[in-house]
């Protein structure tokens, strides 16, 4: 089974990456209207998106337009196997996986956001994530699985290219909320 799941995320970054650089950018700003559309934005929200790597589907429409309305947002940073969430500044250092990270003195855990826009490597209609095989989302979000939380609102961002049938579900995936790509909404 991981063999198969480590070959269809191959697969998957192989689909995404084939995406000519003006295709990227053209579909990365539907996401905002979209984004728009399921999310109640308001001023005082503590927003998570994160910084496109490896051909993943750029926000950065959506940071512009939150910082643009008032809305803090935050960039994960990885803290041992989990994730914590620095407020988007200037600087950056780069960690172990060569991504950068804000360089921030205000730093969230999951709970106290309203709203993570997260990657992702493939989906199904029935919103569950196939990640990049680390599992840094699902350890950071397993409260979700076991209480009753409604917060943080939990929201994947993909390519259409990144859709398939089925996944196999694992007990300690952390199903979304909504995903969104540049053509449909999944909630």
């Amino acid at each position: 089974m991981r063999l198969f799941m480590n070959t269809l995320r191959q697969s998957l970054r192989k689909q995404r990456n084939a995406l000519s650089i003006s295709e990227q950018a053209k579909f990365a700003e539907y996401l905002l209207p979209q984004a728009q559309q399921i999310s109640n934005f308001q001023n005082g929200q503590k927003v998570a998106l994160y910084l496109a790597n490896d051909g993943e589907i750029n926000p950065e429409h959506i940071k512009d337009f939150l910082k643009n309305e008032g809305i803090r947002v935050y960039l994960p940073i990885l803290n041992d196997k989990e994730l914590k969430f620095a407020k988007l500044g200037e600087k950056f250092i780069k960690n172990k996986f060569g991504i950068n990270e804000p360089i921030a003195t205000e730093i969230l855990t999951a709970k106290q956001l309203d709203i993570i826009f997260m990657p992702l490597v493939g989906f199904d209609e029935q919103k569950n994530r196939l990640g990049m095989g680390g599992g840094f989302y699902d350890r950071t979000l397993a409260f979700k699985k076991h209480q009753k939380h409604t917060h943080p609102k939990l929201i994947g961002l993909a390519f259409d290219c990144q859709k398939i049938d089925k996944l196999t579900v694992k007990k300690w995936d952390v199903p979304l909320d909504a995903i969104i790509t540049p053509t449909t909404i999944y909630k």
